[in-house]
């Protein structure tokens, strides 16, 4: 008897298990799937990440910003990659292009989710140019520094101030003549632009040394040359605001491409730029010892650096 019910209780529950719905059957056919967003995009030549809205349930924006130097117009550009909502299709795929080149600089796309609910982007295309691209006359060479500038210390000083302080033959006035030609040779997967940097030697044919030469000598060079002597490269990145030069060894510095403005840099100093300024901050160490002497400024505590420059029209 005991054998029946058992076999009438394993009947039962296989009858019972057949009738019921699979729970996994919704999830595999997309029932519950009503997302239809673009979770990123990327086009040849952009810079930068797009900016992605979801303005309602039935349209989006996609706003970013096209390098035109790289580009002969607006009116095929292709995309890279596309990244949307799991099950999601677009009305324009991955390789294939829009046309942006209209008054709006605007196009059109539609995100389909596997419900069959869309949403409607108007993306918009801005034009880019890198305005890094050009060639610059070298004005002067400005260092902020000094130990204790709430005492006093601190100082924003031109290097050609203290000639005697410098080599006669490769002092910080070689490189006035010296102009920086900066041409964009491409745009890295994440939107930053790059390319090489030729610092000329000028007239005179000399780059500075920056040894100082006072007691005791010192080469600062670690702090001054910047930028390379000859050709280097550069690569600006968007995102930090920076803009780093790599020398022919592999070395780096960085530093930002400053606009005309006056700098605040507290205890009453001020560094006002003319026109534009390539700016870095230097790591000095603080010598009580030296406070208000040039070798404290110059040599040990230089807190930044500026190379004003004048873009050649």
């Amino acid at each position: 008897m005991k054998r029946i019910l058992y076999f009438l209780c394993v009947v039962t529950a296989l009858a019972q298990t057949s009738c019921q719905k699979d729970p996994l059957e919704d999830i595999e056919e997309g029932k519950w799937n009503n997302e239809r967003n673009v979770l990123d995009i990327k086009f040849e030549n952009q810079v930068g990440n797009a900016s992605i809205v979801r303005v309602d349930d039935l349209t989006g924006t996609i706003n970013l910003a096209i390098n035109v130097d790289a580009v002969p117009d607006l009116s095929h550009i292709v995309i890279k990659e596309m990244v949307l909502s799991y099950g999601a299709n677009s009305s324009i795929k991955e390789g294939e292009a829009l046309n942006f080149e209209n008054a709006q600089k605007s196009a059109e796309l539609t995100v389909t989710s596997p419900t069959g609910k869309s949403r409607k982007y108007t993306v918009v295309a801005s034009s880019f140019r890198e305005s890094l691209i050009g060639t610059y006359d070298i004005d002067n060479l400005i260092v902020y520094g000094g130990t204790g500038p709430e005492y006093g210390g601190g100082a924003v000083m031109a290097m050609t101030d203290k000639p005697w302080i410098w080599s006669a033959t490769l002092g910080p006035d070689k490189e006035l003549d010296n102009q920086l030609i900066f041409e964009m040779t491409g745009i890295t997967e994440d939107g930053n632009t790059y390319g090489t940097v030729t610092n000329t030697a000028g007239a005179d044919g000399a780059y500075a040394d920056f040894i100082y030469i006072g007691d005791p000598q010192t080469d600062v060079k670690k702090f001054y040359r910047q930028i390379p002597e000859g050709e280097g490269k550069w690569l600006r990145n968007y995102a930090t605001g920076t803009i780093t030069f790599t020398f022919a060894d592999g070395t780096t510095k960085v530093g930002t491409f400053e606009n005309a403005g006056t700098e605040n840099l507290g205890n009453g100093s001020t560094k006002t730029i003319v026109h534009n300024a390539f700016a870095f901050n230097l790591n000095g160490t603080d010598d009580w010892d030296k406070i208000y002497s040039d070798y404290d400024k110059f040599v040990k505590k230089p807190r930044r650096f500026w190379i004003d420059v004048t873009k050649k029209e």
